[in-house]
């Protein structure tokens, strides 16, 4: 997927947006969509594109991870669940992108470099860790913000340069602050997702409520044993099934449902999805990040069925938490469960309470707003403080405790006051032997770490100056022995 939209000429100095995404399931390129529509109302952005990472992609590269992920979910999901599990800790994956990864990147690479973006938004990890590599190699001179499709957060999403992050709820905000991130590179905005030009219309309580099932973009069979649940039910209720492209699951449905009448309405892919949203009563489905965002958005509980392992699963915990979903074990009993919440008297209007206090339907202006007014440096991580991270995490430590030559230490821009790197301590005390000035300061230059010795130095330096002569930071830490002097 690439689509470019271009402003009138009298906006050509403004803003050169660039988003990028990777088709792996359609939350990613969703949330894409929702940022490429936030653009279209700001007078500031003169040009934006979406790519598909997959899409320039070798056809290899893009089965194994768009359509094997698929074939996982359906086949192995506890080799899905195992997966999101080992990868969750964060910065477990360090270094160089691995060779076939760089490979399949380079047409993303000429593509950014054609299109010359003054700001980068990646919802997908793929991309992020990319820019993180062209950031410290200098190829990339764009604000770049990493955007979170799940309400949960996942280590994958955590790159080593970067200049803001967005998470979607404040939990993720504290944890990835209890890792030493900055408060001033971290935001909770909620998950992008698009907005429609007209107000929900108000639900009629005097007909029965309608419950919205649905069977996901690309058709998941659960949804057939879900209607099929439903003609047990004892309440009065109406039901639209969506099957998405799944023409088998659609007819069978079908042949299923004439004896109740009009009843039922089955659909195959529709793009009304968001007007069914706001003309349903109840979901019934998975908890994808980007649908749960909608239905919380919209105002709509949800009853949740066949999560995928990991962050499904944990999606679904969070809006258990707030009151706005109910989950389903068993095939055998989810219209007992539908049965539930419609029957206990005043159930249906607490969950679709919560789900309204819960939805974020600004997230995308939010993630532009925030993202155009950062600070023009990036923060970057350095290898040692991933360590320390990575190492904190696996002992359960919060790593913002730790003192002694491994902790974290910030330097922060003294012009802006914006955090420009987070190192260990001990990387600290190098940094003063070569930068500290007779009066106290701590002036980064380039040109001044030894080409062999000191080559992680230089690609920080680099980030951090992005083509100035001088850098004046101050120190924040537990213990730094360099202290920020008054003047």
């Amino acid at each position: 997927m690439r689509t470019t939209s271009a402003r009138s000429s009298a906006t050509a100095s403004g803003q050169r947006v660039l988003i990028l995404s990777a088709g792996v399931g359609s939350g990613h390129n969703s949330a894409a969509a929702a940022v490429q529509q936030a653009c279209a109302a700001r007078g500031d952005i003169a040009e934006v594109q979406v790519l598909d990472v997959l899409q320039v992609s070798s056809v290899l590269y893009r089965a194994m991870l768009g359509k094997g992920y698929f074939v996982l979910v359906e086949d192995l999901p506890w080799l899905v669940e195992w997966g999101y599990d080992i990868s969750n800790p964060p910065f477990r994956r360090r270094g160089p992108i691995d060779p076939w990864t760089r490979v399949n990147a380079s047409p993303v690479v000429s593509a950014i470099k054609r299109f010359r973006p003054t700001a980068v938004i990646c919802t997908h990890f793929l991309p992020a860790q990319l820019l993180a590599s062209l950031i410290l190699r200098g190829v990339v001179d764009a604000k770049t913000a990493v955007v979170t499709t799940d309400y949960d957060f996942q280590g994958l999403s955590l790159s080593g340069a970067f200049h803001k992050i967005f998470v979607a709820r404040e939990e993720g905000r504290v944890e990835l602050m209890a890792l030493g991130l900055p408060p001033d590179r971290v935001a909770a905005t909620g998950i992008p997702i698009t907005t429609q030009p007209n107000p929900p219309p108000v639900r009629d309580t005097t007909k029965p409520p309608m419950l919205l099932i649905s069977a996901g973009a690309t058709g998941g069979d659960y949804a057939f044993s879900v209607v099929r649940q439903t003609l047990h039910m004892r309440s009065a209720f109406t039901a639209t099934i969506v099957c998405g492209h799944n023409d088998a699951l659609r007819q069978r449905i079908e042949a299923l449902v004439p004896s109740a009448g009009d009843r039922y309405r089955v659909l195959g892919f529709t793009t009304e999805m968001p007007q069914l949203l706001q003309q349903a009563d109840l979901f019934v489905g998975k908890p994808g990040g980007l649908s749960a965002s909608e239905c919380m958005a919209a105002g709509l509980p949800m009853v949740l069925v066949n999560p995928i392992p990991g962050q499904e699963v944990r999606n679904g915990d969070y809006l258990m938490e707030q009151g706005a979903a109910v989950r389903c074990n068993a095939a055998a009993t989810i219209g007992w469960k539908i049965d539930e919440v419609l029957r206990e008297p005043g159930r249906l209007q607490l969950m679709q309470a919560a789900a309204r206090r819960t939805g974020r339907p600004d997230a995308a202006a939010d993630v532009l707003s925030e993202l155009l007014g950062a600070p023009s440096r990036p923060l970057v991580v350095s290898r040692a403080a991933q360590r320390t991270i990575l190492a904190a995490s696996e002992q359960r430590f919060v790593a913002t405790d730790l003192t002694g030559p491994s902790s974290l230490v910030r330097l922060v821009d003294r012009a802006s006051g914006s955090t420009v790197a987070l190192l260990q301590e001990e990387e600290l005390v190098d940094l003063e032997k070569r930068y500290a000035t007779t009066d106290g300061d701590l002036v980064l230059r380039p040109g001044r770490a030894s080409l062999v010795l000191r080559w992680e130095e230089r690609r920080l330096l680099r980030a951090m100056l992005r083509g100035d002569d001088a850098l004046p930071v101050r120190s924040e830490g537990p213990r730094t022995p360099f202290r920020d002097r008054p003047r």
